[in-house]
């Protein structure tokens, strides 16, 4: 792969580490400018660092995706410093285990703000930067758990509900220059996947022992490197006709 992003600019959010960061680094390789998000300065200029050091272009912009005014002030940003935006990956999130049972209303409000009203916010930032030129390209994070949901019922919920939205979203503008794809990561060796196979996500280990019922969970973890390429490739000009589908990439794990 060479420069399939080149002259692009690239907003992803959660960019600090795991999937996020080998999404913007791999981005940057791909001749993108970078516009990347989180919530601690400290883990973002090391992104950013990283970036620049290999001659890439990376700016990085502290935002909560729970935040609503955050999506317009990090295109405003973006906008500032790199004259626009042409791809928006959504892939902050946050992960729990919570059975029904156990989640109270303050929990589940949390875990929609960031995981699913924060997308919508950004994806409604983006068409609004996208309709004058009828261009642009939107990637969601989701998760595998947008269709087999064994993990908390608030993080599932989330999951299928942006996996929905981006078939809406692709609907609304079938025909045009504007699409919206995501990607459904399964297992993949990042942080939040090791504390939830060590039953240390927040909401412990209930709903752990359905992993093995309803899942391969004999194979291997999917790597960072494996859901960036997916993203680059829904992000690039290699998918020009694609819109509104979710692509899995777990492995076979939960087929």
């Amino acid at each position: 792969m060479e420069n399939l992003v080149a002259g692009k600019t690239a907003i992803i959010t959660g960019a600090s580490k795991g999937i996020g960061k080998a999404t913007a680094e791999l981005f940057a390789r791909e001749g993108a400018n970078v516009v990347l998000t989180a919530r601690h300065q400290a883990d973002l200029d090391e992104v950013v660092e990283a970036i620049t050091s290999q001659g890439g272009r990376a700016v990085g912009i502290v935002a909560d995706s729970a935040d609503p005014k955050a999506p317009k002030e990090v295109f405003a940003k973006a906008i500032e410093t790199f004259g626009q935006v042409d791809i928006m990956v959504n892939n902050a999130g946050y992960g729990d285990m919570f059975a029904i049972e156990e989640t109270t209303d303050e929990h589940f409000d949390m875990v929609v703000q960031i995981n699913f009203a924060g997308v919508f916010r950004y994806c409604r930032e983006a068409v609004k930067h996208f309709l004058s030129r009828n261009e642009g390209v939107i990637v969601n994070v989701t998760s595998v758990n947008g269709e087999l949901p064994i993990c908390g019922v608030a993080y599932t919920s989330t999951k299928g509900a942006v996996n929905t939205m981006t078939k809406n979203i692709a609907i609304r503008f079938s025909g045009t220059g504007i699409r919206c794809n995501a990607v459904a990561p399964g297992v993949t060796d990042t942080p939040m996947a090791k504390a939830w196979a060590a039953g240390e996500l927040a909401g412990g280990d209930t709903m752990l022992a359905y992993s093995d019922i309803y899942t391969n969970t004999t194979l291997p973890p999917t790597q960072p490197i494996d859901q960036a390429n997916a993203i680059l490739y829904l992000a690039s000009d290699m998918s020009t006709g694609v819109t509104g589908r979710v692509l899995t990439v777990d492995n076979g794990a939960f087929m």
